[in-house]
Parts: structure tokens; sequence; C-alpha cells
């Protein structure tokens, strides 16, 4: 087959403890899906989930043991951080029962849902779509998968962000409102799942703001933190 041009690379995760990488196919995110981030937002109860998804180059990939660099983005005063559990697909369907899900999942990981705040909190304002505040280059820092036989107990791990040493977001994933497995169901429900698929599943509260300079480490136990400096 001939191309008018070269295609782009496939944008794959490493794996940890293991040569093949995981290719990615598309990125969903879970919004609102912590009660105490969805009260500093402004929202209270357990709402319906509601997904917004980020293009498969907005990754930013960082090796088992390196240290990520994110430019710091165009067109914001106000980039927050939002620390996030990663699932992983492995084996895709439509219409997944929660009772299911775990045999979809190949694995887990820690990401960063960058956010662009001043501009999603104008979009919103506006009625209009939050891409130019959520699906920007490089707004989606990932480490390194972690096989879900390996991961633990991740659904009742503990989640934090350290920025420069200090907390800023510490909780648990068993706080989610909508649980992995939940999550996974609604998810199939609305588009047919794929290998290769990952799902950023929500943030804790004590989002805010970072700036060139910041150093940010995310840790899930049992998974291999992730670690990225803003430049």
């Amino acid at each position: 087959m001939n191309f008018v041009f070269s295609p782009t690379p496939v944008v794959s995760v490493p794996v940890l403890g293991q040569d093949e990488r995981f290719p990615v196919h598309r990125i969903y995110c879970v919004g609102r899906n912590y009660e105490e981030h969805a009260k500093e937002m402004g929202f209270t109860g357990r709402e319906p989930p509601f997904f917004f998804l980020k293009p498969a180059d907005s990754l930013v990939v960082v090796e088992s043991g390196q240290t990520g660099v994110m430019p710091y983005p165009t067109l914001t005063k106000n980039l927050h951080h939002e620390i996030e559990l990663v699932v992983a697909i492995g084996k895709g369907g439509r219409n997944i029962s929660a009772a299911d899900a775990a045999q979809h999942i190949y694995g887990y990981a820690v990401g960063l849902d960058m956010t662009r705040r001043d501009l999603q909190n104008e979009m919103k304002k506006q009625g209009r779509p939050w891409c130019i505040g959520k699906a920007f280059d490089h707004s989606a820092p990932i480490g390194p998968i972690t096989p879900i036989a390996q991961a633990g107990d991740v659904n009742n791990a503990e989640i934090s962000l350290q920025v420069n040493g200090a907390d800023r977001q510490r909780s648990n994933v068993a706080k989610l409102i909508w649980n992995v497995a939940e999550t996974i169901e609604h998810l199939s429900a609305a588009w047919e799942l794929q290998p290769g698929d990952l799902i950023y599943t929500g943030t804790p509260e004590g989002v805010a703001a970072v700036v060139a300079g910041d150093v940010l480490v995310g840790q899930v136990p049992g998974l291999e933190s992730l670690e990225i400096a803003i430049s």
C-alpha cells in the first residue's frame, strides 16, 4: 500500500518487565469521578458518568525509572494537574457487564490528565466542547503499564501526587464514584472498546496549578510511579 506521506508511527507505552510495548488506540477520560473533586468543581452527588477523549499522540510516555518532560502549553496561564489511575484494555468488546470487566483489562498505569483550566472554564461558560482545555499536545503523561496479574489490589489502592516534594493530591481508588468495572460497563455501551484503549478513570480532590520548573510525582502502590518535569 502506498501513502501520500509516511504514516505517523504507532504510539506505544512500555510494559513493566517486558520487551513488548502496549500499542495505543484511543484515550478515554472520565469526568468528575471522585466526589470531593466534583465538589471542588462546583458539583455534588453521583451523577451519571460522562466521558471525553484525548488523541493518542497527546501522551507523554515516560519510561521506567525516568523523568518525563512536559512543555508548558501555549494559550494558558492556569495549567492544572489531575492524577489518575489508567486502565489499559487488552480485549475489546461492546456492552461489557461490570461482572465481566476484569477479563478485558490488560493492566494499569499512573497517568496525569493535564488541563488548561482557564480555557476549559471559558468553554464551559459558552457551552462549547472542552477539547482546547483537555485534548492539547502533551496533555496526557503516563508511566509504564503493569500487567493486571502483577498490579495487586488496585481498586483499593492509595493514589497520590506530590509537586516539588509536597503533597497536592491524596485519596484512594476505592473512592471512585463509578469504579473501574462500572466505568467499563458504561463506556462500552457508548463505544466498542478495542485492544489498546486507555481509560483515565478520574482525579481526586486537590487539583491546582503548576508552572515551568515544577516536578510532579504520581504514585499508586503496586504500579510504577510517574515523574514529570514541567519545562
